[in-house]
């Protein structure tokens, strides 16, 4: 399995990540099979687990501890918090760290940050940036990150605020033509030293009938690994595949496969760059203060 370096971190992670959303019941994956495809990657090379406290009520980080039983020295485990409140966030934790069943994540990152009004409740006194700095210091976490699905410009001023040491991002080749994150945001993040985590990769599905293009696509930009989904063994073998024939895309395969997707570039099937999930609706990009008193 080919690796890259962890941003300003030398330390190296799996090109192929582990993206633990669809390892649960809601995704027809039961315990017995999310712990074999676990224990599968980690065997093929991938040693790089993604998961969150808010997937499917904690279960998504419930099979990761039991997949990475007695493996935990040899992988890499991020989890997140969608709290904006240092107590919010702690609680978040907590609870992590028992479904995970370790002492500690190596990465620990605030989910979602879509409005002006999540960034600032992070940094704000009492915020969930103190959480993270706490937890660190307690050896609870290792490193402090951030996502974002949505609007670029929210993630680059947030690295402007603060050194994150990652950041997931919205980085599928459909993702290339509105808020694009490739454009105004991984250019910055590279130049700071921040890792990126490219996620969204498949379009929802929506990519399946280009899934070669699409993995080579993403994983021809900047970054440090892109999480994947899977629910069953055979996506995962086809992971695998992709990620260990992995060659960068030529200009001339980018345009022909932008070509071949521009008709997918829509509200409903880019539905985290929607107004709301469902809605249909593009996310209107708000006014941001900051940025005027950038330009001054």
């Amino acid at each position: 399995m080919k690796t890259r370096s962890f941003g300003r971190d030398p330390h190296q992670v799996s090109l192929l990540g582990f993206g633990a959303q669809r390892i649960v019941d809601e995704h027809d994956c039961t315990e017995d099979e999310a712990v074999a495809i676990i224990r599968r990657a980690v065997e093929a090379g991938v040693n790089y687990f993604d998961t969150a406290p808010s997937y499917s009520d904690g279960q998504s980080e419930t099979r990761v501890g039991l997949g990475l039983k007695g493996l935990r020295d040899k992988v890499w485990i991020a989890t997140k918090t969608g709290g904006r409140t240092r107590d919010l966030a702690l609680k978040d934790l907590e609870g992590s760290l028992k479904r995970l069943q370790t002492d500690y994540v190596n990465e620990w990152r605030m989910h979602n940050i879509m409005q002006p009004h999540d960034l600032e409740a992070i940094f704000a006194k009492g915020g969930a940036l103190e959480a993270m700095l706490e937890a660190k210091e307690q050896g609870l976490i290792k490193k402090i990150s951030i996502s974002g699905h949505t609007d670029p410009r929210l993630l680059a001023e947030a690295i402007r605020r603060y050194p994150f040491d990652s950041a997931l991002v919205a980085l599928s080749a459909l993702d290339h033509f509105i808020y694009s994150f490739a454009h105004d945001f991984v250019p910055q993040a590279v130049e700071k030293g921040v890792a990126v985590i490219g996620m969204k990769v498949m379009g929802l599905g929506k990519l399946a009938p280009w899934t070669v293009q699409a993995l080579r696509y993403t994983w021809s930009l900047p970054v440090t690994t892109s999480i994947l989904g899977v629910s069953k063994m055979e996506e995962l073998e086809a992971d695998l595949a992709a990620a260990n024939a992995f060659v960068p895309m030529t200009d001339i395969e980018r345009v022909e496969l932008f070509r071949e997707i521009m008709p997918l570039v829509r509200p409903d099937v880019l539905r985290w760059k929607a107004r709301e999930w469902m809605s249909g609706e593009w996310y209107q990009l708000p006014e941001l203060p900051f940025l005027k008193q950038q330009d001054k």
